[in-house]
């Protein structure tokens, strides 16, 4: 993936890591403003490449009552709103082949969810549509098997793919973070890091998802220095009271000084 090819993309010679970041779902246009103007104004300061990420919909829930979205379009037309206001590339996930060219009039990125990455008329309808695809490693696969699912992509005549891990299943109930699978995947593509899903807690048995929010600095810090080409964080203004993962959210008033932290990191492994 050449990150300069990403519409509205800045700071690409600044020689830092990318930057996919906003709230897990989109809950509303005054809450994705809001957390995208905070993130704008960060990620120029530090010169960091950023795309703003917002899910407009949400399939994979725990139960029937969990939030799933405020409507497919309404949400979309909001993600469009954030790039055109900030002047910022956007990303959403697709779940159904469906939502490929319906999401793609409306955003740059299209990402693949890990526990659907390995389907494959998905992932070929994501890369048809010409937009960066972005494929989230499953949490039941080896980094060396997301080589065929970049090859999905490739074949598809789009070379605008990378890979973002989101930790591995360890027992029923935590992840992990293989941190050896760094330099494995990137020699298929670009690795993000998912630093926010790698610290779920699922399976509870109330139904919701929990989460270790105190680890992300320690994560991402540990990405940068193992070489991840991009960071991928879920953030929010008030994480106890987010519609999804909030749990595992990094509020959003410790997004500047982790990020001001990481790029510190990265200067210095720039120069070893």
């Amino acid at each position: 993936m050449k990150l300069d090819l990403i519409p509205k993309i800045k700071h690409t010679t600044s020689n830092n890591f990318f930057l996919l970041a906003g709230p897990c779902a989109i809950e509303g246009e005054e809450m994705a403003m809001q957390i995208a103007e905070k993130i704008v104004k960060i990620t120029d300061k530090l010169e960091i490449p950023y795309i703003f990420k917002g899910s407009f919909k949400k399939a994979n829930r725990s139960r029937i009552d969990s939030f799933t979205g405020i409507g497919d379009e309404k949400a979309l037309k909001i993600l469009r709103k954030v790039s055109e206001t900030f002047d910022v590339p956007t990303v959403t996930d697709i779940h159904e082949v469906s939502d490929a060219a319906m999401a793609a009039e409306y955003v740059d990125v299209l990402q693949i969810p890990a526990f659907l990455v390995r389907q494959t008329d998905l992932v070929v309808a994501a890369a048809e549509t010409g937009k960066v695809v972005n494929l989230k490693k499953g949490q039941f696969m080896s980094p060396e098997s997301m080589k065929h699912a970049v090859t999905k992509v490739t074949d598809c005549n789009n070379q605008q793919v990378v890979i973002t891990d989101r930790g591995t299943m360890f027992g029923y109930q935590d992840m992990i973070v293989d941190f050896r699978g760094i330099p494995t995947m990137k020699q298929y593509a670009p690795v993000v890091l998912d630093v926010t899903h790698s610290l779920q807690q699922p399976n509870q048995s109330v139904g919701v998802t929990g989460g270790r929010p105190e680890m992300i600095s320690t994560i991402a810090r540990a990405g940068i220095a193992t070489g991840a080409d991009g960071i991928f964080i879920e953030t929010h203004f008030d994480p106890a009271n987010a519609k999804s993962d909030g749990a595992n959210m990094l509020n959003l008033n410790l997004l500047e000084k982790l990020l001001t932290d990481l790029v510190a990191i990265r200067k210095t492994i720039n120069q070893l």
